[in-house]
Order: structure tokens, then sequence, then C-alpha cells
């Protein structure tokens, strides 16, 4: 698992510097690329690569695609991390963005490349049809703004230190995080021209492995682990966010995230041993924790 991670996070990194060289220069370049080439161990693009697989689509597209993702995903990180936000002074083990380069231009680094996203995703690069990209573009922008990261953020914070029911929680959390994982699981399938129906069975997948991850993400912050969170841990309850943990305990947490793994395999099943890398990294987001 990790040498597939560490190839896929090599390649993407390398579409991304070559894709930021071919630009003008800018004095954002620099702040943008910390944020960017952080360290992470690019699990949204593992998910696309495994669905897409499945599919049989080639590598070069996902990686591609997976470019964009790591952009959106490196924006809201380098915004989640603001002192108006989660004020987060630590993110992968190094200062974050707006404490190395400070908040206002941390804001507008995190902006451009939620943009640069959309530029990768309409560029020459990636070899399909102008009518796929807009419908790539519609999906992503939908999974990033009000219906996606930025909403869930917003209910984030405005839970903080209020008794908030599961159902509020996983909606929240599956705008927050499962949004853009559910773009990870469409993308594919949208390449491959499939019907509504299909694509939406793998949105709905994909908004389970981003519950998972945020399941797996709270039980880290909750264990106290820096070296595997790579940021300051056991804010959660400092902060009274509302999480799974918080309701049902860490215990009933960790079955929440096992049944979903059960969920999520049962959907994915019909594939046969083409749904095998999916399966791992399923195990490999949960069990990340430990």
């Amino acid at each position: 698992m990790q040498r597939e991670l560490n190839r896929i996070a090599r390649d993407t990194n390398h579409f991304l510097k070559r894709f930021i060289k071919k630009q003008k220069k800018s004095e954002l370049i620099i702040p943008m690329k910390y944020g960017l080439f952080s360290g992470g161990k690019k699990i949204r693009s593992k998910i696309l690569i495994d669905i897409g697989l499945i599919f049989k689509l080639s590598y070069k597209s996902l990686i591609i695609l997976g470019s964009a993702v790591e952009c959106i995903h490196a924006y809201s990180l380098i915004h989640d991390d603001l002192p108006c936000m989660d004020n987060d002074s630590i993110r992968r083990g190094k200062a974050s963005t707006h404490v190395k380069f400070g908040e206002s231009t941390a804001v507008l680094a995190g902006n451009s490349l939620l943009t640069m996203a959309f530029e990768i995703l309409s560029h020459k690069d990636l070899n399909i049809s102008e009518k796929i990209k807009i419908n790539l573009i519609n999906k992503i922008s939908e999974s990033s703004g009000h219906l996606g990261i930025a909403g869930g953020q917003y209910l984030d914070l405005s839970y903080e230190h209020k008794k908030v029911s599961q159902k509020k929680i996983i909606e929240m959390e599956i705008k927050k995080t499962g949004k853009l994982f559910s773009f990870c699981c469409a993308a594919p399938l949208i390449l491959k021209k499939k019907d509504k129906k299909e694509i939406k069975k793998f949105e709905d997948i994909g908004a389970d492995i981003g519950l998972l991850f945020q399941v797996a993400d709270d039980l880290i912050d909750y264990r106290g682990n820096f070296l595997i969170a790579g940021k300051k841990t056991g804010k959660d309850k400092k902060k009274g966010k509302a999480t799974l943990i918080s309701l049902l305990g860490y215990k009933n947490t960790i079955k929440y995230g096992n049944n979903l793994i059960l969920k999520i395999n049962k959907k994915i099943k019909k594939y046969g041993s083409r749904s095998h890398n999916l399966s791992k990294t399923l195990d490999y987001i949960l069990n990340r924790n430990k």
C-alpha cells in the first residue's frame, strides 16, 4: 500500500510541478507550492485511481484528475488552518501556510490553488471532449463550494459547543470531507460516459468513503498521535467539535467505521477482483490511526 501511495504522490507532484512551471511567475507561486507540496498521503488520488482501474481508464488521465483534486484539497487545508477558522499553526509537521507567509497571503494562495484545479481540468493535457471537461468542472465545483467543502466547514464551525444530532454530524462531515471523495469516485464514470444512475451510485460510495476518512481523522485526533496527524491533536474536544466520537464514544465510532467498510465493500462486490485495490485502501484509511 505504501509503495503505491508513494508512486501516486510522486507522479501527481511531478505533473503539478510541470504544470506550475509552464505558468507565468507571480509572487503567490511560492506560498502556493508550500501548501501544495507539504506532504500528505494523496488518499483522494488513490481512491480516484482505484475506481478508475475498475473501469480500465488510463493511469495518466487519472493522475491529471487527481492533480486537480489535490489542488482543491490543499486550498481547503490552507483555509482550514487560518486563525478565523480552526487556528492550526502546524500542518503535516511544519508551520501552516499562514504562519509561514502571513494570513492574507495564505488566503490568496488558497484561492489560487482552488482556481488552478479548474485550469487543470480544462487544459489540453487532459485529452478528452469539451463536454466531459465541463461535466468534470461542474462536479468538482459543486464538491468545493457551499454544497461541499465550504458549506461543511461552515457547519463544522457553527456546531462547536452545541448538542448536535448524529444525522446533522454525518451531513456536515459528508459535505466537509465526503463531497471531494464523491468527485473522486464519480469522475472516472464521467470519463467513461456512464449513465446518471451509475454515477450517482459511485457518488454515494464516495460520500461513505469520505465519512470513513473523517471518522479515522477524528480517531487520530482523539488518541493524540501527533506523528500520524502531523498537527496538534486533542483539539476537537477542547474546541467542542461535533464529531461522532463526541456522540457515540471511541469504541462505537470504531465499530461505525468498520460497518462503513462493510457497506462500501458490499456495493463494489460485483466488480470482483478489480475492486480489491479499493477494498485495501478502505482498510488502510481506517487503520492508519493505529
